[in-house]
Formats: C-alpha cells, sequence, structure tokens
C-alpha cells in the first residue's frame, strides 16, 4: 500500500496537477535512472531511458491504479525503454558468493588495483550477455527482485525466468572461470 502522502501526489497527478507529477519525479528519479544506468551502462544513456520513462509514464498515468505501489509501475517502465533501447542496438559486480573467492577486508594497494580490475571484467562480461540474460541479471541481482516479480515486470512465465537466470549464470560463469 502506497504512502499517504504519495497516494496524495499520484492523485493530485491523475487530476492533472503537473507539479504533483513533478514531485513525483524528483522522489523517484535517481531509483529509475539507477536502473536504466544498471541496464545501459552509461550515463547518457540512463538520464535519456530516465527522462523517457517518466514521459510515457506521464502519458500514461490515467492507466495507473493509485491503490498499488508507484515505484514498480515505474520501474517496469524504465525496464521496458532499456529493454527497447538495447533491442534497437542489438546488444549483445559478483552474482553469487561461490563464484569469486571473498574480499579481503584490508586490501593492499595491489589487491585493490585486482579487485578493480575483477569488477570491470565482471561488468564488461555482463554487459555483453545476451539481453534477456542481462536484464534478468540486473533485475534479480542488482534490483533485488524476486523471481516472481521479475516475471511480473516482464510479463513472461516464470519457468521462463528462472531458466534465463540459470543459463545467464552458466554463461557468466564459464567466461569468468579465469578469475576463480
Amino acid at each position: 500500500m502506497p504512502s499517504t502522502q504519495e497516494h496524495d501526489l499520484v492523485r493530485r497527478a491523475k487530476q492533472g496537477d503537473r507539479g504533483a507529477f513533478g514531485e513525483i519525479v524528483n522522489c523517484h528519479q535517481r531509483a529509475i535512472f539507477n536502473v536504466a544506468y544498471r541496464l545501459l551502462d552509461n550515463v547518457h544513456d540512463a538520464e535519456d531511458a530516465t527522462q523517457e520513462a517518466f514521459i510515457r509514464a506521464y502519458q500514461f498515468f490515467d492507466k495507473f491504479d493509485p491503490d498499488r505501489p508507484l515505484v514498480p509501475w515505474l520501474r517496469r517502465i524504465a525496464v521496458n525503454v532499456c529493454w527497447n533501447r538495447l533491442e534497437g542496438q542489438k546488444a549483445a559486480s559478483p552474482l553469487d558468493d561461490e563464484m569469486l573467492p571473498a574480499r579481503d577486508p584490508n586490501p593492499s594497494p595491489e589487491a585493490l588495483t585486482a579487485l578493480h580490475d575483477r569488477d570491470y571484467r565482471i561488468r564488461f562480461e555482463l554487459d555483453h550477455l545476451p539481453v534477456r540474460y542481462r536484464l534478468v541479471i540486473e533485475l534479480r541481482h542488482f534490483q533485488d527482485l524476486s523471481y516472481e516479480e521479475i516475471a511480473k515486470q516482464l510479463k513472461r512465465p516464470l519457468s521462463d525466468i528462472k531458466s534465463d537466470l540459470f543459463r545467464a549464470r552458466k554463461l557468466l560463469a564459464e567466461r569468468l572461470k579465469d578469475l576463480r
């Protein structure tokens, strides 16, 4: 159930109050930008996608159910915008504790450099996964959504989500096996 303040903003925005919608944007733009950035891995593209997501939200705000939480709806729009951008481009962090070694709590400068290189490599490999795999990895491991929430957001069967996550993890593990 949305908060009373958010519910009031949504009600006012649905009645055409642009200021109320502006407050919604101000409250949630960072979260939506983070989703876009994680998927697109580019600040400018993420900014554009965030703006496009809010424009779409504004255009279809009359269809939003004010009794439902707003952030998942906004996130779904952002994911769809990013998905469309990634599909248009034909684009091709650790995911599980057992995949990578544990980090040293007091690393040396050399170890910090190695960690930075490892993180860069993981991000690179993640960015080069097929879009459908990258999307489910992002939503599961970086947005902390449950399998059911991912299936609902992507409007796909739960079995497909589980299968895509399994394949994505397996593919990443294969690509990162030299990091073990």
